[in-house]
């Protein structure tokens, strides 16, 4: 890879319990094969700021608007501190999370009006969109589960009601229907080695 080469941008995506941060590693490491750097990073979070805001939306109760304007405030923060420097510097950034999670949390999830996401985006980070965004897509119900069966205490997102996840889940795959080009919708279902198998094949098809 030339030396001045921009760096790639992937998201992993998908509802609470899908299991997408059991495979972050993974793709780093896929990455790494390739002779490149990976920087991993998450949203909300990323940054000492980032992190601060993360600590607070993920626990304290809000409107969704200001729900919004806190992710895309740790998200400015994000784009110009860490994502934009590594992929100006060759990187590859590899990220938990970005903003399909605020279209299928915030508009999904809490009804927000899809034009107020759209104007934040146009806002924060016109111009740049993940190279490749891999979507765990998992029924809810087992997603539940999954999550129930973890140790930690849940955050509010966690604590939320099946209906809620469907709501998710319906604007995940739209975003996913609305930019194909870029979202590879990965099975999330069955044993872990069965879905790395699945994301080692989208990650081959995203990046041949």
């Amino acid at each position: 890879m030339a030396a001045n080469a921009r760096g790639k941008f992937i998201t992993l995506e998908g509802i609470d319990g899908a299991g997408k941060s059991s495979h972050l590693e993974f793709i780093c490491s896929q990455v790494r094969a390739r002779g490149i750097e990976a920087v991993l990073t998450r949203e909300p979070g990323g940054t000492a700021v980032g992190e601060a805001v993360r600590s607070i939306v993920l626990e304290r109760a809000m409107h969704p608007r200001t729900e919004a304007l806190l992710m895309f405030a740790a998200r400015a923060e994000h784009v110009m501190d860490v994502i934009e420097p590594a992929l100006g510097a060759g990187s590859w950034v590899v990220c938990d999370r970005f903003s399909d999670a605020t279209f299928a949390y915030q508009c999904g999830g809490r009804g927000l009006p899809r034009e107020f996401v759209v104007g934040l985006e146009r806002l924060v980070h016109p111009g740049l969109q993940p190279d490749a965004t891999f979507l765990f897509d998992l029924d809810p119900a087992l997603a539940y589960d999954r999550a129930r069966a973890r140790s930690r205490t849940p955050d509010k997102f966690e604590r939320e009601q099946a209906d809620f996840f469907r709501r998710v889940r319906e604007a995940y795959l739209e975003r996913a229907r609305e930019h194909s080009r870029r979202f590879h919708v990965i099975d999330a279902a069955g044993e872990l080695a069965a879905v790395r198998d699945r994301v080692e094949i989208a990650f081959v098809q995203a990046f041949p």
